[in-house]
Parts: structure tokens; C-alpha cells; sequence
């Protein structure tokens, strides 16, 4: 019997219809496959950005490269990687492409969502989407709401046991190269809960279902080849077997929050790193100055100080997510209300040193490099705007709160999806 509750009924189990692709067969083979298309992303992304060129072809890499299947469960046909393994993954490509390393980001929070929430006719239907390279992207934000957590969509029910589905999200990371959307709705036809907030659900849709509408009108200043358009449902048909329980995600101690944080740590790690590099780039090319008395700006020893200083901000940040990630596949072990906060706080310290690291290596590259790294033709402010952009999605201030309160007092961290 399913242990689904908004299943009607034995789900049909669907498989993907396409075969898997070879899915890398350990940590190591994953982290080595990441760090080779990793090498074929760098090639051209500053020209993507410059002319806001979505990586279609990219992304048909991705998929190709099997790593969209890592954290598929062994008896489901993957190979499940650490955390820690994910974290790297996710670290080396957006060094080379801070915008396409984002892009998947969904694609494994809701696959996880999906492993914790999910019966076992959804989990074998959908990982093995997974494992033959389609793309889940998420349908989750949404504008008008007075706090992100605040969703208008709905989940009402139809008179045969399923859903239809109305409403419209943002931030759609992902969404115009989806095979697959999740959207998170509010099971409309359900009572509130003892606190007057309504319970909520993922819905797991194919893209191209009728009434269904994704726009390509994402226009940030940095992060500018996420295919994050907004995403529009206009009655949506949703089946019995593509609802998941999200609320009941929280009920206990859960690292589903801080798995989802630390990839975005990763993501401001690598954009730090990439920054890095380029400042390193730079400075072979530029002119000392004239005070320094040498004959390379690499000798010259305020220019060395500075670099040396970026240096260790970076290091600390990149040991920091390992520490996080770490501690987030031990309290996956054994998940207790200490062990999931630690992880939690853990993460939130790796993801205030990622962010802090991210904006300043791409500021400081600028002066590393002199004048001449400033022109348009290099695009090097791309880390600086990938960077900013990146960092705002989670604000820093309330993790150093929640880190802050935890030292002194010993108080958790609240439970939801940005811990």
C-alpha cells in the first residue's frame, strides 16, 4: 500500500523514456566527470554572458554526463554520492561557469525531496528520469507573497482524485530547459494546521503540459544564462502520484534544508575561485607601478599582499564547505534534533564564507589587475555580478544570526528550506 497520502490508489510505475546514460559509478568518477565538461564549460563563458547566450548544448552535455543521476538511491540504479562528493561537483563547475553550475541546483534538491517524501512507485518513476539525464527545475518562488515562505499557487482537488493547478512562480532557475517542473502549491482543499498555515505540496509536472507556460524574461545583472524564467499554470491537470508532501519535510530533525544551502555554498565557493583564477590571469598582463620599483605587477609587494590575502578568504571558504558538507553527511547517519542543527550551522558559517569570499575576489581582481582589466571586452565583472547576484539569494545577516545565538545560548536553528 502506498504510504503516499495524496496518492489514489497503486501509482502506474512510468519509466523515462529514454535509456539511462552512464551514470559515473563512484565519488571519485563523479568528481573527475565534473571536472572535465567542467573544462569544456570554461571555453566560451564569458562570451555566453556577454551576449545573455543560453547553453543549450551545454546543458545536453550535463545530462549526458550522467552526473544528474549521482544521488540516485543504489537500489534505485544510482550510486548516491556524499554530500561532500555533491558539494565538489557543484564547486568545480561554477568555477568555470558560475550561471550553467546553477542551473541543476533544483534538479538534486527535489530529487532529495523526492527520496524523503516520495512512495516507491514515485521514486522508481522519477529517478529514473533522473537517470536518463532529464532535468527537473524548480517552479517554487513567487513575487507577491509578503516573505518568500508565502505561496498564492494552489493544489485544488478534481472529482476523480486528482489536482489542477493555478498560479504563477519566479525565480525559476533552470525552468526553459526542463524536462520536469516542481512546483510547491498549497493544498487549497485542506484544513489549516493548528498555526492557521496551510499545508503545502511539490508537484511534480512535465514541462510541456498543457497550461503550462515558461518566459524567458529573467533580466538580473549577473547569473544571466540561468534559464530562470517565470513559470505560469493555468489549470493544470496534476495526477494523484505527482504530489508529494512538503510541509511534513520539517516535522523532524531533516538536513533537506541544509543540503540545499551548502550547493549554494559551493556555488559562491566557486564563483571565489573563479574570480581567483582570473585575477591570477590579470595580473600576468599587467604593469607594475611605478613606486614598486620591480619589473612584473607579480612582484610587486603590496600586489603580492593582496593577492596572498584573497588567497586565504578563498582557502577558508572552500575548507568551510568541505567542513559543512561533512557534517551534514553525519547527521544524514544518525539525524537527531543535535545533529541536524549542527549541520545546519555548519552550513550557514560555510555559506557566509562563500558569499563573503565571492564578492570580494571579484571586486579585488579589478585592482589586482589595473586599469586594463576593466575593459568590456574581457568581461571579467561577470564574477563580480555573478557573485552579487548569487549572494543575495539567502541573506547573510540571518545566518551570523542563527550562528551567533547558537554559540551563546545553544539555540537551534529554525527548520525550513534555507537551513
Amino acid at each position: 500500500m502506498s504510504d503516499n497520502p495524496f496518492a489514489a490508489g497503486t501509482a502506474k510505475i512510468v519509466a523515462a523514456d529514454q535509456p539511462p546514460v552512464p551514470v559515473p559509478r563512484s565519488d571519485a568518477e563523479a568528481v573527475a566527470v565534473a571536472r572535465g565538461i567542467a573544462a569544456r564549460f570554461a571555453v566560451g563563458a564569458a562570451a555566453r554572458d556577454a551576449g545573455r547566450v543560453l547553453p543549450s548544448d551545454q546543458v545536453e552535455q550535463l545530462s549526458a554526463s550522467g552526473l544528474l543521476g549521482v544521488t540516485v538511491p543504489a537500489p534505485f540504479g544510482g550510486v548516491d554520492v556524499s554530500v561532500a562528493t555533491l558539494a565538489e561537483i557543484f564547486r568545480v563547475l561554477a568555477t568555470a561557469d558560475a550561471s550553467l553550475a546553477q542551473i541543476p541546483h533544483s534538479h538534486f534538491v527535489f530529487l532529495d525531496a523526492l527520496r524523503r517524501q516520495g512512495d516507491d512507485n514515485q521514486q522508481r518513476r522519477f529517478f529514473a528520469e533522473a537517470l536518463a539525464g532529464h532535468r527537473f527545475a524548480n517552479a517554487q518562488t513567487e513575487r507577491g507573497g509578503r516573505t518568500i515562505t508565502e505561496d498564492a499557487t494552489t493544489l485544488r482537488r478534481r472529482q476523480d482524485g486528482g489536482y489542477v493547478l493555478s498560479g504563477e512562480k519566479y525565480y525559476c532557475t533552470g525552468a526553459l530547459f526542463a524536462h520536469w517542473l516542481v512546483v510547491r502549491a498549497v493544498l487549497a482543499d485542506e484544513p489549516p494546521g493548528p498555526d492557521g498555515t496551510r499545508r503545502k505540496a511539490l508537484a511534480y509536472i512535465r514541462r510541456d503540459s498543457p497550461g503550462v507556460t515558461v518566459e524567458d524574461d529573467w533580466d538580473g545583472m549577473g547569473q544571466r544564462t540561468t534559464a530562470s524564467g517565470t513559470v505560469r499554470l493555468d489549470g493544470v491537470a496534476v495526477d494523484a502520484d505527482q504530489i508529494v508532501a512538503f510541509t511534513s519535510l520539517f516535522d523532524g530533525p531533516t538536513t533537506y534544508g541544509a543540503r540545499a544551502q551548502v550547493l549554494h555554498a559551493a556555488l559562491d565557493t566557486g564563483i571565489a575561485r573563479g574570480a581567483l583564477d582570473a585575477a591570477v590571469g590579470v595580473v600576468a598582463k599587467a604593469r607594475p607601478w611605478a613606486d614598486a620599483g620591480v619589473d612584473r605587477a607579480a612582484d610587486d609587494p603590496l600586489l603580492i599582499q593582496q593577492a596572498g590575502e584573497l588567497e586565504i578568504d578563498v582557502r577558508a571558504a572552500e575548507a568551510l564547505l568541505r567542513e559543512a558538507a561533512a557534517a551534514i553527511d553525519a547527521a544524514e547517519l544518525d539525524p537527531t534534533d543535535d545533529s541536524t542543527a549542527r549541520a545546519s550551522i555548519a552550513t550557514a558559517v560555510a555559506k557566509v564564507a562563500g558569499a563573503r569570499a565571492a564578492v570580494r575576489a571579484a571586486a579585488e581582481l579589478f585592482e589586482l589587475g589595473g586599469t586594463r582589466s576593466a575593459a568590456g571586452a574581457l568581461n571579467l565583472h561577470r564574477h563580480w555580478r555573478d557573485g552579487r547576484t548569487h549572494t543575495l539569494h539567502d541573506p547573510s545577516r540571518w545566518k551570523v544570526q542563527h550562528i551567533g545565538r547558537w554559540l551563546l545560548t545553544g539555540t537551534p536553528p529554525p527548520r525550513h528550506g534555507q537551513l
